[in-house]
């Protein structure tokens, strides 16, 4: 069983304890994470303390939740309560460990779901790759020999390999979205600070989102209604009254007008992403194209943000420890805090002017259509691609076509698209704030035309 919500149904009914299910995902986390690389931590007699209390709460005909007994596992950047928080650094080996859980990891425990560890990621989040100095690299479950995609790479894995029915990552400009293309898993990243980010280890508090993955659009709607709400905690987060999309999702989408993403999104890509984009439009009959502008410069701002907001959390480290650092990850954030003010600010006034751009198009259109990724997985420790008949960077330009949305906090869903044998791509499905509901409902009818469908 490999959706999250088959499991709880079948815990709750008694066909299965959630013991039982608890210990064969711990059993497949012992076979498969040595060439997965995906998890950093092991919650195992926590995991089964929760799974045993589900069981009891179940016998005694209390309600458990609706995630009873389904495991999960968090990118580490979320705490955990007795474990050090790592969010993929050296440096933070060294602190002591979080004396709770993060808000989200609270909320989903509440809901029965069994945390049995956390998962891997690019050093602070800062990468699309996952091949991090310290801990490893993860390994996408499709090859072995190419990447999981970043910075939620063990996320994105974790899934993908059948480790887990779900997991959370984090999104700053497109760190849940990559690794859900690259990694073949649905990758839901939704409205800017719509789910809390109490007790997430921040990269760049402007722009970081938390989200999850799953291998259906129901589990991804469920897990979505249990993380809203407002958090005391999160002064960020909205105080908008949760939307429960579950009991919404239904296949009647003909009132939606749907788009698809052309100009810069048609461009610097493989045919197969392009291909992939066609094949949701020809499902969905759609026809209709719109220009999203300037989202090159987007992508620019995108950078200066990250990179000045990133540099400036971990300034005093650089100065003094350089050396503890992924030389990757120092170097970004180096050349961050060199950069002038005057380009943060001037940053921050296109984005507001980008996002009124934006959204005068949603005014015509409810869902955009656009390609995630320009590429399937590359291989691990390749560092150049040619698209275009250009040669240029992996890294970077892994998020091309996400940084320009989540740089407005769009909420956007990665859905996994297979061609044949190859490899999965991605594509997006993009709306307008809080319009988290629409995206789900177009991803259910696509799910049952059989347009997508998670494999591993």
């Amino acid at each position: 069983m490999k959706n999250a919500l088959d499991i709880s149904a079948n815990v709750r009914s008694g066909k299965v304890s959630a013991v039982e299910i608890t210990q064969t995902a711990l059993n497949k986390i012992a076979e498969k994470n040595q060439e997965l690389n995906c998890f950093t931590e092991i919650t195992t007699a926590t995991a089964l303390k929760d799974a045993q209390k589900i069981d009891q709460e179940i016998a005694e005909s209390k309600n458990p939740g609706i995630l009873a007994g389904v495991p999960f596992a968090v990118k580490n950047l979320f705490d955990i309560a007795g474990i050090t928080t790592l969010a993929g650094a050296k440096i933070n080996a060294e602190n002591l460990p979080a004396t709770q859980d993060a808000t989200a990891i609270t909320k989903l425990k509440k809901a029965g779901a069994v945390l049995v560890g956390a998962l891997n990621m690019d050093e602070y989040a800062y990468g699309f790759v996952t091949e991090n100095a310290h801990y490893g690299t993860t390994r996408n479950p499709h090859d072995l020999n190419r990447i999981a995609g970043g910075s939620s790479g063990g996320s994105a894995a974790a899934v993908a390999g059948g480790l887990v029915p779900f997991s959370l990552g984090s999104d700053t400009n497109g760190s849940i979205r990559v690794p859900a293309a690259l990694c073949g898993v649905f990758g839901f990243k939704p409205t800017y600070c719509r789910l809390s980010r109490a007790g997430v280890k921040l990269f760049s508090s402007s722009l970081d989102h938390i989200g999850h993955f799953a291998n259906s659009v129901r589990d991804i709607a469920a897990i979505f209604d249990i993380l809203q709400g407002a958090d005391e905690q999160d002064p960020v987060c909205t105080k908008r009254l949760p939307e429960l999309c579950l009991p919404q999702i239904n296949h009647d989408i003909s009132k939606l007008r749907i788009a698809i993403a052309d100009d810069y999104f048609t461009q610097n890509l493989e045919i197969g992403a392009l291909e992939a984009v066609q094949k949701v439009a020809n499902a969905l009959n759609v026809r209709e194209y719109v220009t999203i502008p300037e989202a090159k410069v987007a992508r620019a701002a995108a950078f200066i943000i990250t990179a000045c907001e990133g540099a400036n959390l971990h300034l005093d480290n650089l100065k003094i420890r350089p050396q503890d650092f992924d030389f990757a990850t120092r170097d970004r954030f180096l050349a961050g805090a060199l950069i002038p003010h005057s380009w943060y600010i001037q940053a921050q006034r296109f984005r507001r002017w980008y996002r009124n751009q934006v959204m005068e198009i949603f005014n015509q259109v409810d869902i955009i259509i656009a390609p995630t990724t320009p590429i399937t997985a590359p291989l691990i420790g390749q560092e150049t691609m040619i698209l275009d008949g250009q040669e240029i960077l992996i890294r970077p330009h892994l998020g091309l076509f996400t940084q320009p949305l989540s740089f407005i906090g769009l909420p956007v869903l990665s859905v996994p698209i297979y061609q044949d044998n190859s490899l999965p791509v991605g594509v997006q499905l993009i709306a307008k704030p809080y319009n988290e509901l629409l995206i789900l409902q177009v991803a259910a009818v696509l799910e049952k035309k059989g347009i997508f469908t998670c494999r591993y």
